[in-house]
């Protein structure tokens, strides 16, 4: 019989991104340990639960916006006290210009938390993955660095750690050569479940007002789903077919 010239190449491949990971998991800093983030099979998920949020831009304003950008590093302590964090963009201030009127629109653009992410497609390693409650997570353990689900991503919603970190915070364990973006504040979730309200929204909803719901999206009776069926909401590159669990009213 034949040597299949393809098997040593795999093997090889799988030696590479064991050892790669292996490496990794060493880059988180010193005395950091990652919370549960729950993987897909985690029997304390709401297995039934899909968490996303929606977004008002005809409410947000731009001093709101910058709000939910400060508020969202005041949680996972991203950025740096230098003020030299490079590329990162947990979540970032968008602004939208119509030609004609120049009428402008701002809005916050995060990870999306996709039903079909192609960040998790591409990921060699599994370190990009998908709750079984629809959040889309980066394990800084098994994240080689390699970048491929920052280029998969049609949001431009992750960013790469260049620097040595340090001052983290235990809810945000982060790592220099990993791969990081918006958690939808797991913590808070996992927490205090369908009361958790995620920082970025905490921030711009004072007063009563409601500029950003979160909820379940498979929760018929939950708030975020019924506004969604009275006023609707936009998909972002509803083309694409990815399904964000992140909607938008107003654009």
């Amino acid at each position: 019989m034949k040597n299949d010239p393809s098997k040593p190449a795999r093997s090889s491949r799988r030696g590479f991104l064991q050892a790669a990971a292996a490496i990794a998991t060493t880059l988180v800093a010193p005395g950091i340990f990652l919370y549960r983030t729950g993987p897909a099979d985690a029997s304390g998920l709401d297995r039934e639960a899909r968490w996303g949020m929606l977004i008002d831009t005809n409410v947000l304003g731009e001093a709101d916006v910058d709000a939910c950008v400060s508020a969202c590093r005041r949680e996972h302590g991203w950025q740096a006290e230098n003020g030299s964090q490079t590329d990162a963009q947990w979540v970032r201030k968008v602004r939208l210009e119509e030609p004609g009127s120049g009428h402008r629109k701002f809005l916050p653009l995060m990870c999306l938390h996709c039903e079909s992410p192609p960040c998790v497609d591409v990921c060699p390693t599994g370190a990009s993955f998908k709750r079984a409650d629809g959040i889309v997570l980066v394990n800084k353990h098994t994240c080689i660095g390699c970048r491929y689900c920052m280029m998969a991503c049609p949001y431009k919603a992750r960013s790469f750690i260049h620097e040595n970190l340090k001052d983290q915070l235990p809810v945000a364990p982060r790592g220099k050569g990993t791969v990081e973006s918006c958690t939808l504040c797991v913590h808070r979730i996992d927490r205090d479940g369908a009361d958790a309200v995620p920082a970025c929204a905490e921030a711009v909803n004072q007063g009563g007002r409601k500029a950003i719901l979160f909820g379940n999206l498979n929760d018929p009776h939950s708030e975020i789903t019924r506004r969604l069926r009275e006023l609707g909401g936009t998909r972002l590159r509803a083309d694409m077919g990815l399904n964000p669990g992140i909607r938008f009213q107003g654009l």
